[in-house]
């Protein structure tokens, strides 16, 4: 019981420092794509102000929100292999 105490509080360490890489490089991306379409594009605001409100777009979309799959799927299968190998 202690191993699989100490097997979940590591993994729950790995995913969560692979979760914040994942994420910042994820901004990143955007924030580049962003800066790139204000160039291209007809400049009525400040640069600062369109990269913030598509940034604050980006929060809220689902891509965002998949990224929170590196903590679901590894979890599920984790608890998947245990009940199989335990019950089968």
């Amino acid at each position: 019981m202690i191993a699989l105490v100490r097997l979940l509080i590591m993994g729950f360490v790995v995913m969560t420092v692979v979760y914040v890489c994942l994420s910042f490089y994820s901004r990143s991306v955007r924030r580049g794509k962003l800066e790139e379409k204000w160039h291209q594009g007809p400049q009525k605001v400040d640069k600062q102000t369109f990269v913030q409100r598509g940034l604050e777009r980006y929060d809220g979309s689902i891509r965002k929100k998949l990224i929170w799959g590196v903590y679901v799927v590894p979890m599920v299968l984790v608890v998947l292999i245990i009940y199989l190998t335990n019950h089968s």
